[in-house]
């Protein structure tokens, strides 16, 4: 009742709300170090009621609060890194390298899991944070800008890096599944220390500036047929109003490319479905009894952590294999659920749960019953280790009103 009154829910009405719906899944995203070092994350996480906790293991670089730990307030993580044991002959002379940063998933994992909380590994693949690395195997765009934040899954090593980092999670025991984040294409839409950037307003405009002309992107473009110089001219064309300032950037540059446009999305789609083919395959040979959760989108042209899929293509496309889950951003809305229904994969909303972040406690019971109206049979809560006290009650009060 307390927690009710400070985040102003009626769990009585939320019932009734959720009245006739399955329990669905309910789960929330961790950083180890919100964990480790804490001996009493753990029981303050399992009060909330949660099912499972996604936990990252190899992330990008960051910097996030810590509200209660009792030895830091901030924590900086300066490059993507693995919060894991890693086997360094796997490593030595790869083209791509993943370096170490502590062994905090592991720690964090065991004390989750003696609370009874499945753990998934969150694994973040094409978007990278490299300092100082080569960043050869980055996106480039159609100006010849390299975007050494995003792999680009044209490369064969770039898939070579994905399953090898694969290959060192799949090591880890006791765990539920894996949650697969920015696997496939990465792009523009890339929020990353102190940004100066005036892009182009539609999503439209961004997906231009985020399509690749690297040299293996360009011999698949010509394999199909493609003139890719024409195609790069094309996309500078579109591109250079809205950026000078001359044009608006709006959906009539939808048709831009012209009768070039069906063949670039197929050879994009066709390089991301290797890619996730590639890695989800792997799983499954090395972790059979895992669940394989995807971050997507409805959308097949976003380049975003939640990257984009053709569902209605998939099929036709004939991918080799599917994940078990697919999460979708419900940041906003939950337009996203219905839209990925057709690919007939179970849909879970990812829905921002803090305050800190853009969201609302007071309408997070609101947000998730929406999702779960729209066909969602789960819930991921972004993210229980940011969350502040008004944040965490709502979480709470969300989770009890299941």
């Amino acid at each position: 009742a307390d927690a009710d009154r400070r985040t102003g829910l009626d769990r009585r009405q939320a019932a009734i709300l959720m009245d006739g719906m399955a329990r669905p899944v309910t789960a929330a995203y961790l950083y180890p170090w919100d964990v480790a070092g804490d001996p009493d994350a753990a029981q303050r996480l399992a009060a909330l009621g949660l099912a499972e906790v996604t936990l990252a293991a190899v992330y990008h670089a960051t910097r996030a609060v810590t509200p209660r730990h009792p030895r830091h307030r901030i924590v900086t993580a300066e490059r993507t890194a693995a919060y894991v044991p890693l086997n360094d002959s796997r490593w030595r002379g790869a083209p791509i390298a993943l370096s170490k940063a502590d062994d905090s998933f592991i720690e964090a994992a065991e004390t989750l899991r003696a609370r009874g909380l499945d753990v998934h590994a969150w694994v973040v693949f094409n978007h990278v944070d490299r300092p100082g690395d080569d960043h050869r195997f980055g996106v480039v765009n159609a100006y010849g800008d390299r975007y050494p934040w995003a792999l680009c899954p044209s490369y064969d090593e770039v898939v070579s890096y994905a399953t090898t980092v694969v290959d060192e999670i799949t090591e880890l025991d006791g765990l539920a599944g894996i949650e697969l984040e920015a696997c496939g294409w990465y792009g523009v839409d890339h929020m990353c220390a102190h940004d100066k950037a005036t892009l182009p307003d539609s999503a439209h405009g961004r997906h231009l500036l985020s399509l690749c002309f690297c040299s293996a992107c360009v011999a698949s473009f010509t394999a199909a047929g493609l003139d890719a110089d024409r195609l790069r001219r094309d996309v500078r064309a579109a591109l250079d109003g809205p950026l000078h300032g001359t044009e608006t950037d709006d959906t009539s540059g939808v048709n831009v490319l012209g009768e070039q446009a069906p063949t670039v999305a197929g050879v994009r789609r066709a390089l991301a479905e290797r890619f996730r083919d590639t890695v989800i395959e792997r799983i499954r040979a090395r972790r059979p009894e895992w669940r394989v959760a995807l971050h997507a989108s409805p959308n097949p042209a976003t380049t975003t952590a939640f990257t984009g899929l053709d569902m209605d293509a998939r099929d036709r496309a004939g991918h080799r294999t599917s994940p078990d889950t697919l999460v979708v951003n419900c940041w906003t809305d939950h337009d996203s659920v219905a839209a990925s229904l057709s690919a007939g994969i179970p849909v879970h909303a990812n829905v921002l749960a803090v305050a800190g972040l853009g969201g609302d406690p007071y309408t997070l019971i609101g947000r998730g019953q929406a999702a779960l109206r729209a066909g969602a049979t789960g819930v991921r809560l972004y993210h229980a280790g940011l969350a502040s006290d008004r944040d965490r009650s709502a979480m709470s009060s969300f989770i009890a009103a299941l």
